[in-house]
């Protein structure tokens, strides 16, 4: 076996945990928003993250890298902490609590079609007719997964976790956006920005609920956001497009998870899950497909 093809496989292997992973935070966010109010869980995923994080860059030599960040940096990573972990998983877990996962999952999704209008402006990319087909795919799959194929106003969802959602879908693509383009070391970014985006959250749970009286259930919850979405996966899929010399290849595999997260949100969670919201979120999910990721440049 050449060098070569062990990297493919090492890459596809690290891929796939990845994706496997990823595909539990549905069920992991609704059974925590049982326990906890959405600003809680928040910091407790987040805190654990940044331990996290900051282990690694211990672990790896990276720690001289953060004392040396200039303020300019410093201020970057500011902002970025500011927009996630905080603005945007504040929305997104307020949008869990609010809607079923079968709802929230796919419609947070689409934040891949907020960044292919996004990219217009910002990017200076045109929208081609590959790209409009592709948008407009899945935006029908967005209609078929709010309407549950029912089209006569008796199904009810919150009109505000819809928002929400959805909202969450642009500060994603914006935080997206603004770290595309970046040649920071991932790992000393997601250290410092998470040092500040937790703090920035822990301020913000003592002026409103006051943090978290813990339990090993609740710790257990934090450790689920912060190692399992924020944390361990991120590091792996890293590795999975570092030792891959096909990164095209291996990031089709993200659009297993929210395949598998909707049979776990069945099976694990005790929500139904209607045929509808497999329907919807395939749509969804061509239509990502047809359009394609915008370039940095």
């Amino acid at each position: 076996m050449t060098a070569a093809t062990k990297n493919e496989r090492s890459a596809l292997l690290f891929g796939v945990a990845a994706v496997l992973l990823w595909s539990t935070v549905a069920t992991g966010f609704k059974l925590g928003l049982r326990e906890l109010a959405p600003l809680e869980l928040l910091w407790l995923g987040a805190t654990i993250s940044f331990v996290f994080f900051a282990a690694a860059s211990a672990a790896t030599g990276r720690v001289a890298a953060l004392t040396v960040l200039p303020g300019r940096a410093w201020a970057r990573y500011a902002a970025l902490g500011l927009l996630n972990p905080f603005l945007y998983y504040l929305i997104l877990f307020e949008a869990y609590d609010r809607l079923p996962a079968q709802i929230a999952q796919p419609l947070n999704y689409t934040w891949a079609i907020t960044l292919a209008l996004l990219a217009i402006p910002v990017l200076g990319q045109r929208l081609s007719w590959r790209t409009f087909v592709g948008l407009l795919v899945s935006y029908v799959g967005v209609v078929a997964l709010l309407s549950q194929g029912r089209f006569d106003g008796y199904l009810e969802l919150d009109g505000a976790g819809i928002g929400l959602a959805l909202g969450s879908t642009l500060v994603w693509a914006s935080y997206w956006l603004a770290t595309v383009r970046g040649d920071d070391d991932p790992l000393v970014m997601m250290t410092a920005s998470f040092f500040v985006g937790t703090i920035a959250i822990g301020v913000a749970c003592v002026f409103t609920h006051g943090l978290p009286l813990l339990t090993w259930r609740r710790l257990g919850y934090g450790a689920w956001v912060g190692l399992v979405e924020m944390g361990v996966t991120f590091l792996l899929w890293q590795q999975a497009l570092r030792r891959t010399a096909h990164a095209g290849r291996i990031a089709q595999l993200i659009f297993l998870s929210p395949f598998i997260s909707l049979v776990l949100i069945d099976r694990v969670l005790g929500e139904h899950v209607r045929p509808t919201s497999f329907v919807g979120l395939a749509a969804i999910v061509a239509g990502l497909l047809i359009a394609g990721r915008p370039r940095a440049s």
